[in-house]
């Protein structure tokens, strides 16, 4: 285990829908504010999307993302992690434009293309508050997300560009490999940092074995990373608490899990993080500061970006 592990959450994301929970942020006031309550409960980085104040369906609109992260940096010095996942639907361009407009310090970039599959989650619910929901979770049985090598090697030259550390979600295994060859082919250089997403369907499971075998593979593959993980659903702070003792850092959030414990909804959330802080402390390992963070990951600093 290292002595500090960062741990990033991710706001309010693309999955959850308002039907799920009264508790989602939509406005841009709202997931600003939850990022910064997230901020003060001991997350070191908050991971951004933006949505549609209206109707809380995923946005790609580059200004209400920029009302969400000036408001996020003029109440905390949080390192902001920008998506380029966006939402089911987007193009590649509307997904890569905010890293090129406000050149952030830290940008999710997708390793590989796959099947995305939230089509189940149309079972759980009778009744939606907006049409647009069932609509997008129905849509991905028939839906690849794509992230081809072309699109990663132009990515890379963005964040290339901007000076903007790319955060590489690993799905499965075969997306290790991917990132190995960006680096053999000198689009991006190591130390890279890596995330591994557990628990969407179409890549790989949470499960304890699914973890060790991932590390282990970027292990042999890429040799010089740093890590973290997040799991979609109730693994998420058991298979996180495994990654800090593996040496790793973590991601909580309602853009992975709407739930605090079995049969508890998170109201926001700096709950998740409050107590992944706990169980960071109750095992040795001490939540890192965003400018430890920012030495953890290497990254440019707050004062390089452009909002």
């Amino acid at each position: 285990m290292k002595e500090k592990a960062v741990i990033t959450c991710a706001v309010t994301g693309s999955i959850h829908t308002p039907t799920m929970s009264d508790y989602l942020p939509i406005t841009p006031k709202q997931i600003a504010d939850e990022a910064v309550r997230a901020y003060e409960a001991g997350a070191a980085v908050v991971h951004v999307h933006a949505r549609n104040p209206e109707n809380g369906m995923p946005s790609p609109d580059i200004n209400l993302m920029k009302e969400i992260i000036t408001s996020i940096k003029s109440r905390c010095n949080a390192v902001i992690c920008i998506t380029t996942g966006g939402g089911a639907g987007m193009t590649l361009e509307q997904r890569v434009a905010p890293v090129t407009a406000y050149k952030p310090e830290l940008g999710s970039c997708n390793a590989g293309s796959m099947n995305w599959g939230l089509f189940p989650l149309l079972t759980r619910y009778k009744e939606w508050k907006h049409e647009w929901e069932k609509m997008m979770l129905g849509m991905t049985e028939d839906f690849i997300f794509t992230n081809t090598f072309k699109t990663l090697r132009e990515y890379c030259g963005v964040f290339n560009e901007n000076n903007t550390k790319p955060e590489f979600e690993i799905y499965d295994a075969g997306m290790v490999n991917n990132v190995a060859f960006l680096i053999q082919a000198g689009y991006i250089k190591k130390p890279v940092y890596i995330q591994f997403v557990l628990g969407i369907l179409g890549g790989l499971s949470a499960s304890p074995e699914n973890l060790m075998f991932l590390v282990e593979h970027a292990k042999r593959n890429i040799g010089d990373f740093e890590f973290s993980v997040c799991v979609a659903g109730r693994a998420q702070i058991p298979i996180c608490t495994q990654s800090l003792l593996l040496g790793g850092n973590c991601r909580v959030g309602m853009e992975d899990n709407l739930f605090l414990e079995k049969g508890r909804m998170a109201k926001s959330n700096a709950e998740q993080v409050a107590k992944m802080v706990r169980v960071a402390k109750e095992i040795g390992v001490e939540p890192a500061t965003p400018d430890e963070a920012r030495q953890i990951l290497g990254l440019k600093g707050i004062a390089n970006v452009n909002y």
